[in-house]
């Protein structure tokens, strides 16, 4: 057996080892009897699998390669959002955290092994580039397939120093070859609060962009003063939401809620936490609707979830996006590390927002992953109403919703 042999053996046992017992370590201890024999019983195959490759492959491996390899796939297997870094991307992503974070306006994460558009910041240079849409795909950054990358690697590669260039191939159905498209990084400020008043005011319409302290302070303000300017019912706009905080995406439920769960957060060695709404936050009981797509992600997915969960008002557009979890991040012996999902956010009805997302009651414009999604549904989960999108689209549905509710 070669020494580089054994080294990549070494290098997965240290990982596969440091994953379990470390993470287990560092959340409250696992079970060493069974959580550790079936881990080195993994390890045993996987060195069986390492041999034949080296012994039997049609061309001699880069052993190092193939066992990188097998570290990004263990961890991807897990979700998106985990992912494994070697030494030097580790480094590189250390060095990062104190870098200029210029970007391109572009919130991606991971699907179907490759980079996935999942909304477009307005204003940003990614917005001006009038092609790129939620859910391109991104193939490559530069000349390094996607599919090699971790998501966290992919995200510090779109971010930079402003002014400088980043080029990335976009695949689009329908079209042969990729699309390389080159854009100038640039510093990136949230968009402002969207206000629109409809049916002769009586309707306010509201679209955070991002749903930060100072935002959902403004929107509280909205909703507080909607008596005085006429207004009697909300359509809350949460497209392409995906920036923000939990925490206040639980308060901005909490302005509409008076009673019931918001959400959830647990994990295998993660102390469960259960939010539930205060009726001395509760901001207003006019009539709402909220707006959703695919770009709706994180923190955005849990203020629908809550709405549509506690009956409080109708979701329309497509299914959202699905990103609810908490990473860690966690060093190995040789400068490697992980990062790991601990805990996922559930809804009221007690769904894993980050496995399921969260489907509209009233469907417009359906996507791709709406139809496939749908396939795996439950009858309890079907959509209660759907629309098609030649006849018909998300706002004037909307609005269309707001005008049948009694204020």
């Amino acid at each position: 057996m070669s020494k580089a042999f054994k080294r990549s053996v070494l290098a997965v046992s240290v990982a596969l080892v440091a994953i379990v017992f470390l993470g287990g370590f560092l959340t409250g201890g696992v079970d060493a009897s069974s959580e550790g024999d079936g881990v080195y019983r993994q390890m045993g195959v996987y060195e069986e699998v390492l041999h034949k490759i080296q012994s039997d492959y049609v061309t001699e491996p880069n052993i190092n390669d193939v066992t990188t390899g097998a570290l990004h796939g263990l961890l991807e297997s897990l979700d998106a959002d985990s992912s494994y870094l070697t030494p030097a991307e580790y480094s590189a992503y250390k060095a990062h955290a104190n870098e200029d974070t210029a970007q391109v306006g572009l919130f991606v994460s991971k699907r179907y092994g490759y980079a996935t558009v999942v909304a477009v910041i307005p204003g940003s240079p990614a917005d001006k580039e009038e092609h790129i849409m939620d859910g391109d795909i991104l193939e490559a950054i530069g000349d390094k397939s996607t599919s090699d990358m971790s998501l966290a690697m992919i995200r510090l590669s779109l971010e930079g120093k402003a002014g400088s260039n980043v080029t990335f191939s976009i695949v689009r159905p329908g079209k042969a070859e990729p699309q390389k498209i080159t854009l100038t990084r640039t510093n990136i400020t949230a968009p402002p609060l969207a206000e629109q008043q409809y049916e002769n005011s009586s309707i306010l319409y509201l679209k955070p962009g991002v749903l930060s302290r100072e935002r959902v302070n403004e929107i509280e303000a909205k909703l507080k003063d909607m008596s005085k300017n006429g207004n009697k019912k909300v359509l809350l706009d949460l497209r392409d939401v995906v920036d923000g905080d939990s925490e206040q995406a639980i308060r901005l439920a909490n302005a509409f809620l008076k009673s019931g769960n918001i959400a959830s957060l647990s994990g295998q060695k993660f102390e469960k936490q259960t939010f539930n709404a205060n009726p001395q936050k509760s901001v207003t009981d006019a009539p709402l609707v909220v707006l959703v797509n695919h770009g709706t992600a994180g923190p955005a997915e849990i203020v629908a979830a809550a709405i549509l969960d506690n009956k409080r008002g109708d979701l329309v557009g497509d299914r959202t996006f699905g990103e609810g979890a908490i990473q860690k991040t966690i060093e190995l012996p040789d400068g490697a590390a992980v990062i790991l999902s601990v805990a996922k956010y559930d809804s009221p009805s007690g769904k894993a927002i980050q496995d399921v997302a969260v489907t509209p009651n009233i469907v417009v414009t359906e996507t791709i992953d709406q139809y496939l999604a749908e396939e795996s549904l439950d009858e309890s989960e079907q959509p209660t109403e759907r629309v098609h999108p030649a006849t018909d689209d998300q706002l004037t549905k909307a609005l269309d919703v707001l005008k049948q509710k009694t204020a």
